[in-house]
């Protein structure tokens, strides 16, 4: 387990611009994370620790696994504006490492760990980091965006599932409460045991719903859509813009419009999702370009997106538990509808 000094709930400061330089590399990296160029209008100001970003989803290789970080944090409301990047839509949280922060009561300046590689950065090197020339065969696409998002898999670890620290450090961290973790593991036993194909998976799912509807709990979250894969499946256009309110459509509902890995045109309706179906959000704002994460272009989307205030990922129930990034889950259209006055109040 990595000997990290940030808690959820600490107040940190984040270090000026010039100490924050010399613990870079020439590209504008520290152990292969880049400090964003936005980064910096923070720096002197201080933050509550959010939580402690020792793991992370893998959004780049797409295998749905595990990655561990070292030594970095979430701070609270800090999102990548998008701005060195092409106006990027994605607002992710941004990841800090710890050399870039230091205690809020600390009054003594501490010591600046030399980067891992190189001798320190320019702030023309690290903008110039940002852009990479388009692929060969992709001029058209213009060019390769370099940001923490890109280089996640760089700046990270593979991290065993079942690996028994990084649940230790959940707790321990103030990331999660014990209840959670247990409650998160149990399902994803159960889960296992469901999807073995022993024959037990009809009726464990129905005993879970059974008893999560006497509960007023979240149903089984890993049901198939209902959409053969080769089909087409449907869209729906409301036109919905910020500050509508609207009411998410029933899981059943939602399976209707889905093929049989939750895919819509191209966007996965995630299990993670779930907890949220049945009831009434604002929408934030819709998503109309987003960096690929695999090859660095920015892409157009030509389909619906649309993001919900105060919803992110819980990451509850997939690899790996408790993913701390609190990623925006992307709502197509046709899984929602306006709410009416009664529904939102």
């Amino acid at each position: 387990m990595n000997n990290m000094r940030y808690h959820g709930g600490e107040m940190v400061e984040v270090r000026s611009k010039e100490e924050i330089l010399k613990t870079l590399d020439n590209q504008g990296q520290l152990e292969g994370l880049p400090f964003m160029p936005q980064m910096f209008q923070y720096c002197g100001q201080r933050f509550r620790v959010y939580k402690r970003a020792h793991k992370t989803c893998d959004t780049v290789s797409g295998d749905c696994k595990g990655r561990k970080m070292n030594r970095a944090v979430h701070l609270e409301g800090i999102r990548c504006n998008g701005q060195a990047y092409g106006g990027c839509d994605a607002d992710c949280l941004i990841f800090w490492k710890e050399a870039w922060l230091k205690r809020a009561d600390d009054t003594v300046v501490g010591a600046i760990p030399s980067p891992a590689t190189g001798n320190g950065c320019t702030e023309a090197d690290l903008w110039s980091a940002t852009k990479l020339p388009p692929l060969p065969d992709a001029v058209e696409l213009g060019p390769r965006y370099v940001c923490q998002a890109t280089q996640l898999t760089a700046a990270t670890q593979p991290l065993p599932f079942w690996s028994i620290p990084h649940f230790i450090e959940d707790y321990t961290s103030g990331n999660q409460q014990i209840g959670t973790i247990l409650a998160a593991i149990l399902f994803a036993l159960y889960y296992r045991l469901a999807d073995s194909g022993l024959g037990f998976g009809a009726p464990m799912r129905w005993i879970y719903d059974k008893i999560q509807g006497i509960r007023g709990g979240t149903p089984y979250v890993r049901r198939m859509g209902c959409i053969p894969m080769n089909d087409r499946t449907p869209e729906m256009k409301l036109n919905l813009q910020p500050g509508e309110l609207v009411k998410i459509k029933s899981h059943s509902e939602i399976l209707e419009t889905v093929n049989l890995t939750w895919m819509n045109r191209g966007m996965g309706f995630h299990p993670e999702l779930v907890p949220f179906c049945g009831k009434t959000f604002k929408v934030k704002y819709r998503v109309r370009k987003i960096i690929n994460e695999r090859t660095g272009h920015m892409m157009e989307l030509k389909n619906s997106c649309i993001v919900l205030d105060g919803l992110h990922c819980g990451g509850f129930y997939t690899k790996p538990l408790f993913c701390a990034k609190d990623a925006h889950p992307y709502w197509r259209e046709i899984w929602l509808e306006r709410a009416t006055d009664k529904a939102a109040e």
